[in-house]
């Protein structure tokens, strides 16, 4: 492919995704953004699966379109500097092998860039999984008690955000403001788009750029997200001050409260009072937004029992990270 008729650069970090990353693979295939104006760069952390496999059966039927390079530090933020180091296209889109794009995902996220004075434009997540447990995962992972204001996650409406998942990128904002922050494991996004809002740019959500996200499919796996995730807010705040909204520290306000509340209420029985509404209003959010989200017996149950796990995980990661802050070992 002649190196001007590059348009577009896909980047795709991958870690062992043979589950997902073939239909992936043909979600692009049916973009309505022609092949012959992209590259697609799969960036490999060492997967141990079949997901190079996978790769390289797609580069022998497409050489011109799919380029595979192999990243030894297996964390995201150093797979996509070593994409954007070898992207030759005008706009630079970093997708996610966990899902599958609309037809119009690419020539959307392109005409947003070019009809607007945004950096970075991002879309609208659906989220899905695979079986009864990952099913309910996913209503969870939807819901403003679940996930607070994520707008992305939400159906949020178009407009001028604080961060979108992913992201279609100017070229121009890595040339200007540098790649993503080595330093983290979680949290790339969020702070490479505080990173341009703090130097004047702008980040879009468009709400009719859509694709479809598949989340973690058991109870140990969205535990294990939710506890990182928690942890991983407070050190990137420790590392990137700023880039982290108080939204990403509500979980560990209410776990922290069902700490110290009990104590001092030994200390002060008024604050029972306090405790008491607290709990009383939780489970009656619980009870609704499980009845909200739930369409069976089953996934009411479920659902009010995921969402305190979630929430309480969540909290005591960031408990974790702090922790990790004042010993210094992060």
């Amino acid at each position: 492919m002649n190196e001007d008729e590059v348009i577009v650069s896909v980047i795709m970090p991958v870690y062992n995704e043979e589950k997902y990353i073939a239909d992936c693979i043909e979600s692009l295939l049916k973009q309505d953004y022609s092949i012959k104006k992209m590259e697609w760069l799969f960036i490999d952390g060492c997967s141990t699966d079949n997901t190079v496999a996978i790769i390289e059966q797609y580069k022998s039927r497409y050489p011109y379109l799919i380029t595979y390079y192999s990243n030894p530090k297996r964390i995201v933020p150093y797979a996509m500097n070593i994409g954007i180091r070898h992207a030759r296209g005008k706009y630079i889109i970093r997708l996610d092998a966990h899902a599958e794009y609309a037809k119009d995902y690419i020539s959307k996220s392109i005409f947003y860039l070019e009809t607007t004075d945004a950096d970075n434009v991002g879309g609208v997540a659906e989220t899905r999984s695979r079986g009864k447990i990952g099913e309910t995962i996913a209503r969870m992972l939807s819901s403003k008690f679940g996930v607070g204001n994520s707008q992305f996650r939400t159906g949020g409406v178009s407009g001028y955000v604080d961060t979108v998942p992913f992201g279609a990128f100017r070229r121009e904002v890595f040339e200007k403001w540098g790649g993503f922050d080595e330093r983290l494991t979680r949290n790339q996004d969020n702070e490479i788009n505080y990173r341009i809002r703090k130097n004047g740019g702008k980040v879009y959500l468009a709400s009719d750029i859509h694709f479809s996200y598949y989340c973690r499919d058991s109870i140990k796996g969205i535990v294990n997200m939710s506890f990182k995730n928690g942890m991983w807010n407070v050190i990137t705040m420790k590392l990137c001050p700023g880039s982290m909204g108080i939204r990403h520290f509500i979980p560990l306000i209410f776990v922290l409260s069902l700490i110290c509340l009990p104590f001092l209420c030994w200390l002060w029985h008024p604050v029972i009072v306090l405790f008491v509404a607290e709990l009383s209003l939780y489970f009656l959010m619980n009870i609704f937004f499980s009845l909200k989200q739930a369409e069976s017996l089953y996934q009411f149950n479920l659902l009010f029992i995921l969402f305190p796990i979630f929430h309480i995980t969540y909290g005591l990661g960031s408990i974790a990270g702090i922790c990790k802050v004042i010993l210094k070992k992060f």
